[in-house]
């Protein structure tokens, strides 16, 4: 995978999070893994079609997911992980990656995006690729958010 690709993801995130009310992020490393994403406790999964094809998981604490929705409800305190804040996290994901998909778009490349997945629970395996994917380590705050990228592209 061409490591330039995870630029227009990092992007997005830069983008989009303030506009939504969260503190400026931060990209703390960029880095390879083995074909596996181990779940922090959240995780959301969205495909690429079209000239791309692959996915990006997005990886959480089930507190920072909370803080997400929180922040997502101009503050309302979550206290419990139900359908409202798994909504909010689906929905925040899925504004990332159209925001990413723009990115690519500029960049010549034709791409549209899944439905966003998610799933709960800590420690559980998704193989994102038979090789290797990469990470990127994004804070907000306080909290960490885990982007993992698989991606071929055909031009």
């Amino acid at each position: 995978m061409d490591a330039k690709l995870v630029n227009p993801i990092i992007d997005a995130f830069m983008e989009v999070m303030p506009q939504m009310g969260f503190p400026l992020p931060r990209r703390l490393r960029v880095y390879l893994q083995d074909r596996n994403v181990i779940s922090n406790g959240v995780t959301v999964t969205v495909g690429f079609t079209k000239q791309m094809h692959g996915k990006v998981i997005y990886n959480m604490s089930e507190d920072t997911a909370k803080f997400i929705a929180s922040t997502m409800m101009m503050g309302v305190p979550v206290t419990k992980f139900g359908d409202l804040v798994q909504s909010a996290i689906r929905e925040m994901c899925n504004m990332l990656t159209a925001r990413a998909a723009t990115n690519f778009t500029l960049l010549g490349v034709d791409v549209d995006i899944t439905t966003p997945s998610l799933v709960i629970g800590e420690d559980i395996t998704t193989r994102i690729s038979d090789t290797h994917y990469l990470n990127v380590e994004m804070a907000l705050g306080e909290h960490r958010i885990d982007i993992a990228l698989s991606v071929d592209y055909t031009f």
